[in-house]
């Protein structure tokens, strides 16, 4: 899909006539069915539809990928453009000229990078077409023997950026510990549409129950994401266990894709849980998901502030959560979910256990979470300041609204800057 077109910002591409729209070039890396940043990236478009920004999201992808269909489905279903690139690796320099050729067709005011790779390429591209770099900070999370590059990579580019956006506490600090200033830094949380995303009845009705042949009074506890190693599902499964060897009349679903499909498999039935957990692959419709959950479980090792986690808190799905980074510092343990330590399957055992048992707290902090969703991290407030944030690079006043101020940063200690 083609990018809209547009008359230039003044003459050039940046800051000029307010009359014009500017051009933002979302760019990310994807395999499969992409990921978390994807709901956000591809949401960003119809948000900022009537205002002076125009947004296109380019994806680089591998050539014959047939999980990309699916991102092209959601970003045709909301009306925001794509672009595929195809892509076959760090040699293929087709991708850089396309890049440039794009940018420059598009008048690109501002790239928009989403991880190491195309922050990197925007360096390049700039030296061809002038324009403003920005990035999104999501995560340095997956380890791969590469990963050391790949990260350093990423590391170094931070210092030619105009702004850089962490979508957490800890990537905010690290980013800091890296050089890069308050003035070109700005902590913007992960957000959710919480007009869609909401529960429409309980648990039992839900239709996937039916679908899934879940016998009735069971309890589903819910988990989803790349199935790769940081996220702990082997840790989830063992714990589980201790759930159902306790007695707990319950089932386990986890939705996603992954290296680890095969080794979980090999995990769920080594442990006997052929029954009670089910590996749902790919989940195209998150919303009938959530709809079905008594619980919803993360068990990551390492992690910003997951999408998963915002729409589970927006569905009123009751939240067991795994104590990292922006989760950490979004939830608080019995005020709106149950936390526990990263890699503590006792301690993730018997909050589970806890959660299942306890109706009224299931209510109770299901309802505490949604009040924090339309509270804090509503879509609509996290676009303001992303707006405010390209106002802010391209030197343009602010929009017809009042200043939006970023979202406070909380220090280890626990205090505020």
């Amino acid at each position: 899909m083609d990018g809209p077109e547009r008359q230039p910002i003044g003459d050039s591409n940046s800051a000029g006539s307010d009359l014009s729209r500017a051009v933002v070039l979302h760019t990310r890396v994807v395999t499969g069915t992409g990921g978390g940043p994807d709901k956000t990236i591809l949401l960003s478009a119809p948000f900022l539809a009537h205002t002076r920004y125009c947004l296109t999201a380019a994806y680089l992808h591998p050539p014959g990928d047939t999980g990309f269909e699916s991102i092209r489905g959601r970003a045709e279903a909301l009306g925001s453009p794509l672009v595929s690139i195809p892509d076959r690796g760090p040699l293929d320099f087709r991708v850089l000229r396309r890049l440039i050729r794009l940018c420059r067709d598009l008048k690109v005011d501002i790239w928009h990078g989403h991880d190491y790779k195309t922050n990197f390429l925007g360096i390049l591209v700039r030296c061809f077409h002038r324009m403003k770099l920005v990035t999104t900070l999501h995560g340095w999370v997956k380890h791969t023997r590469k990963t050391p590059l790949y990260y350093a990579i990423d590391r170094f580019s931070l210092r030619f950026y105009d702004h850089v956006i962490a979508v957490s506490e800890d990537l905010y600090h690290e980013a800091s510990r890296l050089g890069v200033p308050a003035s070109r830094l700005t902590l913007v949380h992960n957000a959710i549409d919480e007009r869609t995303f909401n529960r429409q009845g309980p648990p039992a009705d839900a239709p996937l129950r039916r679908q899934s042949g879940t016998p009735a009074g069971r309890l589903v506890v819910g988990a989803m994401g790349r199935l790769s190693p940081e996220k702990g599902f082997d840790t989830l499964i063992e714990a589980f266990g201790q759930v159902i060897a306790g007695g707990v009349d319950a089932e386990l679903w986890i939705g996603g894709e992954g290296d680890m499909l095969e080794s979980l498999r090999r995990r769920v039935s080594e442990a006997g849980l052929d029954d009670r957990v089910k590996l749902r692959g790919f989940v195209s419709n998150t919303k009938d998901f959530y709809e079905a959950l008594d619980c919803f479980v993360l068990s990551s090792l390492r992690e910003g502030l997951p999408n998963v986690i915002l729409e589970a808190a927006a569905m009123r799905v009751p939240i067991v959560s795994t104590r990292i980074a922006g989760v950490g510092c979004m939830l608080t343990d019995g005020r709106n979910a149950l936390m526990c330590d990263p890699g503590d399957t006792r301690a993730l055992a018997r909050s589970m256990s806890q959660m299942l048992a306890d109706a009224a707290l299931r209510r109770r902090l299901a309802e505490n979470a949604r009040d924090l969703i339309e509270r804090r991290y509503g879509f609509s407030h996290r676009m303001a300041r992303i707006r405010a944030i390209y106002d802010r690079v391209l030197g343009l006043p602010m929009d017809d609204q009042t200043p939006i101020v970023a979202d406070p940063v909380i220090d280890p200690s626990g205090g505020t800057r």
